[in-house]
């Protein structure tokens, strides 16, 4: 990990998920010297610290690959870039001249840099609260769901209609001893297919149903679940809230960036408003955007080919086809 009070490179790449580790390993393939910057202390981003057991389904050339199985793949081609890693550290402020830019980070330091991209998700999560008293995170009670075994035998709750929501259900049936999936709405959010696979295991779904409170001695026992009017409880020592977060973009807010619904906009070649500043990954927004892993790959390396032009006015955009001899 990088650790001196100024660092200059090519490219800065400021979040270290899979975009982030993508567009880091290809900077280095356009021959551009690159430093990977994240509030987290790993790579991986989200997947990293919230869904490392999770298959993910949308990944070319994966029928299915769990998410730490892939952030591992992605870590290692990113190696190849010989990248500085900035982590545990946070972007805070944004300054241009006519020569480049300057990033601060939150620990002092300073990276001088030809040209910025921000893979950073949407910036930092909040959990969606559940809509009951007391204080059970962390007794019972929690968003989001890194290793299946602690659930081993319990009687786990979902609350939630999303991807995420469904994706545990289906991998805590055959762990838990029971799963109930809790959701206020008779249509739900996540992939059909999905929710079709949940639908063919002992998953208990009820609709038009709100968890309304949690019983327990110091941790979680059991839940009211108000159905469509009518109070059931259910025995439950695991609660797992997938009720989706708040975003916020931070200290990228402020750097002058145009924003629209938390995201940041972007033209076709994932540029920003601010020259020489891009963006890919789920944190974009543009006409038609579909918010897939896959797409962030594309994006990263749009970015990152058009950001080469910009550190060196000589080279092309269209690198070449990888598969091309020398």
């Amino acid at each position: 990990m990088a650790d001196q009070s100024t660092h200059e490179t090519d490219l800065i790449v400021i979040g270290a998920g899979p975009t982030g580790l993508f567009a880091t390993y290809y900077a280095g393939f356009r021959g551009m010297r690159v430093a990977l910057v994240d509030s987290l202390p790993e790579l991986g981003g989200q997947i990293t610290a919230m869904y490392p057991e999770k298959m993910i389904l949308d990944v070319a050339g994966f029928p299915s690959v769990k998410g730490r199985d892939l952030v591992e793949g992605l870590v290692e081609q990113a190696a190849t870039a010989h990248p500085a890693y900035f982590l545990e550290r946070t972007a805070t402020t944004l300054a241009q001249d006519d020569d480049g830019v300057t990033v601060c980070l939150d620990d002092g330091s300073e990276i001088r840099t030809k040209a910025v991209l921000v893979t950073a998700g949407i910036g930092k999560f909040s959990p969606r609260p559940l809509p009951v008293g007391g204080d059970w995170l962390g007794r019972g009670l929690e968003f989001f769901v890194p290793s299946f075994a602690p659930y081993a035998g319990k009687d786990v709750v979902i609350v939630g209609g999303g991807d995420s929501a469904f994706d545990w259900a289906l991998h805590l049936e055959p762990v838990a001893r029971s799963v109930t999936l809790v959701h206020r709405r008779d249509a739900f959010r996540a992939h059909e297919r999905t929710v079709q696979a949940v639908r063919a295991t002992s998953v208990d779904i009820l609709t038009k149903a709100q968890v309304s409170a949690i019983h327990g001695n110091g941790t979680v026992e059991s839940v009211d679940i108000d159905v469509d009017g009518e109070i059931t409880t259910r025995p439950a020592q695991a609660i797992v809230a997938a009720l989706g977060f708040v975003a916020d973009l931070g200290p990228l807010q402020h750097w002058g960036i145009e924003v629209e619904k938390r995201h940041i906009v972007v033209d076709s070649s994932m540029r920003t408003n601010l020259e020489r500043v891009f963006a890919a990954g789920d944190v974009t927004e543009y006409p038609g955007k579909v918010r897939l892993i896959a797409v962030g790959f594309g994006e990263a390396a749009t970015a990152v080919n058009n950001a080469a032009v910009v550190v060196d006015p000589s080279a092309h955009v269209f690198p070449g086809h990888s598969s091309e001899g020398s």
